[in-house]
């Protein structure tokens, strides 16, 4: 049971990071400095598509790593 939680807890993790390295930035950088972050105020639009997608993935796996960790504190 341990092992095999050890495992899962890999896979999620090795795929939590690819889901993270695959998602567009959102940082506003060098117009945002100079405009005051107007951009992020008026430039705000909900994720469509893959972005959408790759959210909800962050999302689920992040709730997978926090499970499974707990898990294994309890069979540890």
């Amino acid at each position: 049971m341990y092992t095999a939680l050890i495992v899962l807890l890999i896979i999620v993790c090795i795929s939590l990071i690819a889901v993270v390295l695959l998602q567009s930035g959102k940082s506003a950088g060098l117009s945002g400095a100079i405009s005051g972050g107007a951009e992020q105020l008026f430039g705000k639009q909900k994720a469509r598509g893959m972005d959408l997608i790759l959210h909800r993935m962050t999302v689920v796996l992040s709730v997978m790593f926090f499970l499974i960790m707990i898990l294994l504190t309890y069979v540890s």
